[in-house]
């Protein structure tokens, strides 16, 4: 048992021993894949399981593999210095996972997470009125440039811009405006606590969604829906440990990471190839994130 002790302890310093962009680097790029693998999941049981109960069984069983966490530290792992910001973001991230689920029951996977990487276009205006961040001209670019970005990939009056997409875009301002309070709430609570409160009020209000249209799921669901759980709460637990060392504007452009994940479970699963008008795409909205991590020039007194 000291033996293993030791081991940890070794570990640890390793591990904060390493820079702050290696650490958020190695955390974005495990949560990237995890979510990915979630997002696959989700992709295959809306082929007979509606989105709104999947959205559910997201929350509930993630629910259950965090528990481990209420049971060694009781009613403190839910301890929070902000609960009215902690109940904004479970709104917020009720539409946001309601929309998500459904338009990518319908929708290319690889298109649908393309279009998810404007959450940082609205993510840059969300952290000006919740973090009192400066639009400052490089904010203006990266917004422009996401726009454009999304322009490419919809392509509207050349070709028919599907509700599936509108959709997934309505998440992504979702997801953009709970990055940020992501990011506000990291600076006074812990790590789980905020997944804990995700998680928790995520359950609850998705619930009555799922109620409206339930169907008892298959036997052999049961495990991808535990799966979808699993890989949901250790990818939320990595991706908010990478908000709690860097800043928002330099942790979200790492989020790209997922469309090579999920071009990879598309292409391997389903047999998506993505077009070449989502790959441009993302690439022109990669760019606009990448302006987010330019410093800014210091202005002289």
């Amino acid at each position: 048992r000291m033996k293993n002790t030791a081991a940890v302890d070794r570990a640890v310093s390793a591990w904060v021993s390493l820079a702050p962009e290696i650490r958020t680097g190695i955390l974005m790029f495990s949560a990237t894949g995890t979510l990915a693998g979630m997002h696959t999941v989700i992709r295959y049981l809306s082929e007979s399981i509606h989105p709104f109960e999947i959205a559910f069984f997201r929350s509930f069983f993630g629910m259950l593999v965090l528990s481990p966490f209420i049971f060694k530290n009781g009613k403190n792992a839910f301890r929070t210095e902000q609960p009215l910001l902690n109940l904004i973001r479970g709104v917020t991230s009720l539409f946001a996972m309601l929309s998500w689920f459904y338009g990518l029951s319908g929708i290319e996977l690889a298109k649908g997470t393309a279009l998810s990487f404007t959450n940082t276009m609205f993510g840059a205006l969300a952290a000006v009125w919740f973090l009192k961040e400066r639009m400052l001209l490089k904010r203006w670019l990266a917004v422009l440039t996401g726009f454009s970005g999304m322009l490419i990939i919809l392509r509207p009056g050349l070709i028919e811009v599907s509700n599936g997409s509108i959709i997934v875009l309505f998440s992504a301002f979702c997801w953009g405006i709970g990055m940020v309070l992501v990011k506000k709430l990291t600076e006074t609570d812990g790590i789980v606590s905020i997944i804990l409160w995700f998680t928790l009020l995520t359950t609850v209000s998705t619930f009555p969604f799922a109620a409206s249209v339930w169907v008892w799921p298959e036997p052999e669901d049961y495990f991808w829906l535990l799966l979808m759980g699993f890989l949901g709460s250790i990818g939320h637990l990595a991706a908010v440990s990478g908000f709690k060392i860097a800043d928002a504007s330099s942790v979200m452009p790492m989020d790209f990471i997922r469309l090579v994940w999920i071009s990879l479970f598309g292409f391997l699963f389903f047999g998506e190839i993505p077009e070449l008008w989502t790959i441009i795409g993302a690439a022109v909205i990669l760019s606009g994130s990448g302006l987010l991590m330019i410093p800014s020039i210091p202005s002289k007194s």
